[in-house]
C-alpha cells in the first residue's frame, strides 16, 4: 500500500497573495514597496533605452557614446570610460538588457539576491561615473539607488508575492517535506516547551541561566525534519527547477526586450531640435594664417540664429549664437549625463533630451536639474569674416 501523505502535501501550492496574520510586522512585507518602485524603474529603464535607437547611434546626442564621453570629463573612473568609448555600443546593450534582467527578476522576486547585487553594482558604477560630485551628494539619484537596493541584497524577496518562495514550496510538497516557514513564538512560551528549561537554568547548558541569546534551541542546529538524504533531494529538485525557471524568464526577457528595440525601430523618433545650420569649419580655399582655427563664416549665422560646431581643443559640441549684443557661446554637453543639449529656434533654454535638465540660452545657468550647474561658456570673436573661440 502507498504510504499515506501528510495533510500540507495533497495539493501544490498557489501563490500567496493575502498578507498574513500580523503582516505589518514582517519586514518581507515591508519592502514589497522598495520591491515595486526599484523593479518598475529598472524595466522601464532598460525598455526605453532599447526602444531608442538614437541611443546606439553614436552620432546621436542621446546616444551611450556621447553620454559617455561626456560623463569622463568630470567621473573620478576617467580613464576607465575613455577605455569604454570603443565598445559603447555593446556596453549599451549589455546596459539595457542587464536593467531588463534585474526589473524583472526584482518584480517577480526572483533569484532577488542576484537581481539586487546588479542593481547596486550598476547604481554605483552610474553614481561614480555621472553623480560623483553632484553636491549636495543626496540630490543625485545615483548613490540613492544603491543604498535602496542593500536591504534586498541582505533580506531577499522574502515568500510573499515572491516566485523564489513559491518554488521553494512546490519543491518541497513534491518531496513530502513539510514548509519551512518561520513562526514567531515568545520566548516564554519557548522555555515551557523547552524540555531542558528548568526552573531558570538549561540543562542542556550545564545549568547556565536560560537566556534567549545563547539557547541551543533556537540558536543551535536543530534536528532536521527530513533526512539529509531527502534534504540533498530537494537542494537539487530546486536547482534544476530554479535553472529552468531562469531560462523561462530569459527568453521572456530577451524577446520583450528584442520587440522593444524593433518596435521603436519601426516608429522612429522625433528629430532633435536643431540649432540650425553647422558650422563649416571655413572656406574650401587655402587656409592662411588670418583664417587658421576658424570655427567657421560669421555669414553662417545670421543675426538671432545659432549654429553648431565642434570645439577644436576638446571635440566637445559647441552652439554659437549670434543677438544684438554680439556673438557668444557653449560647449553643449549636459553636465549631469554627458548628453547633448538642444535649442529650438527662437527659444530662451536649451534642454538636454536624456534627463530634462534646461539652461538658459542668455548665461548657460540651469535652470532645473537634475544637472547641478550650468553649461561651459565659450568666448566667440569674429575677425576678418570669420568666427574664432576667444
Amino acid at each position: 500500500m502507498p504510504s499515506p501523505r501528510a495533510p500540507w502535501a495533497l495539493s501544490l501550492p498557489r501563490p500567496s497573495l493575502k498578507a498574513p496574520r500580523r503582516a505589518s510586522a514582517l519586514s518581507e512585507w515591508a519592502l514589497l514597496p522598495l520591491r515595486l518602485f526599484l523593479g518598475v524603474t529598472f524595466l522601464y529603464a532598460g525598455l526605453q533605452k532599447l526602444a531608442n535607437p538614437n541611443f546606439f547611434n553614436k552620432q546621436a546626442g542621446i546616444s551611450i557614446y556621447m553620454q559617455l564621453s561626456g560623463a569622463a570629463r568630470f567621473s573620478p573612473i576617467h580613464t576607465l570610460l575613455h577605455g569604454m568609448l570603443p565598445y559603447a555600443g555593446a556596453i549599451g546593450l549589455i546596459t539595457a538588457y542587464a536593467e531588463l534582467a534585474i526589473g524583472l527578476g526584482t518584480l517577480l522576486g526572483f533569484m532577488s539576491r542576484i537581481a539586487a547585487a546588479g542593481g547596486a553594482v550598476l547604481s554605483f558604477f552610474l553614481f561614480l561615473a555621472i553623480s560623483f560630485h553632484t553636491s549636495p551628494y543626496f540630490t543625485g539619484a545615483d548613490i540613492v539607488f544603491f543604498f535602496a537596493w542593500l536591504p534586498l541584497v541582505v533580506a531577499g524577496s522574502g515568500s510573499q508575492l515572491s516566485l523564489d518562495g513559491y518554488l521553494r514550496r512546490v519543491v518541497r510538497q513534491r518531496a513530502h517535506v513539510p514548509p519551512s516557514d518561520l513562526v514567531a513564538l515568545p520566548f516564554a512560551q519557548v522555555q515551557r516547551l523547552c524540555g531542558n528549561y528548568q526552573k531558570g537554568s538549561c540543562s542542556a547548558l550545564a545549568g547556565a541561566v536560560c537566556d534567549a541569546g545563547r539557547c541551543p534551541v533556537l540558536l543551535g542546529r536543530q534536528a532536521p525534519i527530513a533526512t539529509p538524504v531527502a534534504m540533498a533531494g530537494i537542494q537539487r529538485r530546486q536547482v534544476v527547477v530554479g535553472g529552468a525557471t531562469a531560462a523561462a524568464v530569459g527568453v521572456g526577457a530577451i524577446i520583450l526586450g528584442s520587440t522593444t528595440a524593433a518596435l521603436g525601430k519601426l516608429i522612429g523618433n522625433a528629430p532633435s531640435p536643431s540649432a540650425g545650420p553647422s558650422m563649416g569649419g571655413g572656406t574650401t580655399t587655402t587656409t592662411t594664417a588670418s583664417t587658421a582655427g576658424s570655427l567657421g563664416l560669421a555669414s553662417q549665422v545670421p543675426l538671432g540664429s545659432a549654429a553648431t560646431f565642434t570645439i577644436p581643443t576638446t571635440g566637445d559640441p559647441g552652439i554659437i549664437f549670434h543677438t544684438d549684443k554680439g556673438w557668444f557661446g557653449y560647449d553643449t554637453v549636459c553636465p549631469h549625463a554627458g548628453c547633448t543639449v538642444n535649442w529650438n529656434q527662437g527659444s530662451t533654454m536649451m534642454i538636454c533630451p536624456c534627463h530634462g535638465s534646461s539652461f538658459q540660452v542668455a548665461n548657460g545657468d540651469v535652470i532645473n536639474g537634475p544637472a547641478s550647474h550650468g553649461l561651459t561658456a565659450l568666448t566667440i570673436v569674429e575677425r576678418d569674416g570669420h568666427l574664432f573661440l576667444g
